[in-house]
């Protein structure tokens, strides 16, 4: 038999003719988090522009994995009051500046750089729109793919901390791709788990979704890079 799956505060989801009140507590979760996470992107193209105004230096990755960790785990124990608020700003506006960098560099060196940062952006909004809205309408769980996103998210911080000492650059464009597919299952799982009521905090689902755009911009751009051979 098929256990139900499991929320982040440990109790059960328990799926059966949705109730007038779950239905209500759930669109409540997924407004908040939409409302949350547009505030974030916003907040975090601005901190880019910022860095790159300022012509910031990449941060280097121990920097940015500590501050990126620190903040997380901030974010999650704070989860449940305002200062959790508080922290996803510090955390989305510090991915922003170690973003302006990335884009500056683009702007720079590539050719084409511009055309290919709005490329990554339009393609970007249209997959997370696109999953987004697939997962809301057709209402299917997608709490099976649980397993294999948690074994994707620890290849992915395997591979960051190989690549803390091993080149990889030749690797690169099948790293990027499986980075993009990994967070197009990221989007469809955490969207399907605010609808099903598997996730109730809408902090924690706009870390979560954030992320994933983060990473999906930043790899679909690395691809586009690569395929034009800049």
């Amino acid at each position: 038999m098929q256990q139900e799956p499991i929320r982040r505060d440990g109790t059960r989801v328990v799926y059966g003719a949705p109730t007038q009140e779950s239905a209500l507590a759930t669109n409540k979760v997924l407004r908040n988090t939409y409302t949350l996470l547009s505030m974030t992107l916003l907040f975090s193209a601005a901190m880019a522009g910022v860095s790159m105004a300022l012509k910031l230096p990449f941060f280097g990755p121990f920097l940015t994995l500590g501050v990126y960790f620190g903040l997380l785990f901030l974010t999650t124990k704070l989860r449940n009051s305002a200062a959790g608020i508080v922290c996803v700003f510090a955390l989305t506006g510090f991915m922003g500046l170690t973003l302006g960098p990335l884009l500056s560099a683009y702007l720079e060196y590539v050719p084409n750089g511009g055309e290919l940062i709005m490329t990554a952006l339009a393609s970007t909004g249209v997959i997370f729109l696109g999953l987004s809205a697939y997962a809301v309408k057709s209402q299917k769980d997608f709490s099976f793919m649980s397993g294999f996103l948690m074994v994707g998210m620890i290849g992915l911080l395997a591979v960051i901390v190989i690549g803390l000492f091993v080149d990889l650059s030749a690797f690169q464009m099948a790293i990027s791709a499986g980075v993009v597919l990994l967070m197009a299952g990221m989007i469809l799982w955490q969207t399907s788990a605010i609808i099903h009521g598997g996730e109730t905090n809408y902090i924690m689902a706009t870390i979560t979704l954030y992320v994933s755009i983060y990473n999906l911009f930043v790899n679909l751009l690395m691809l586009l890079g690569m395929g034009g051979d800049d």
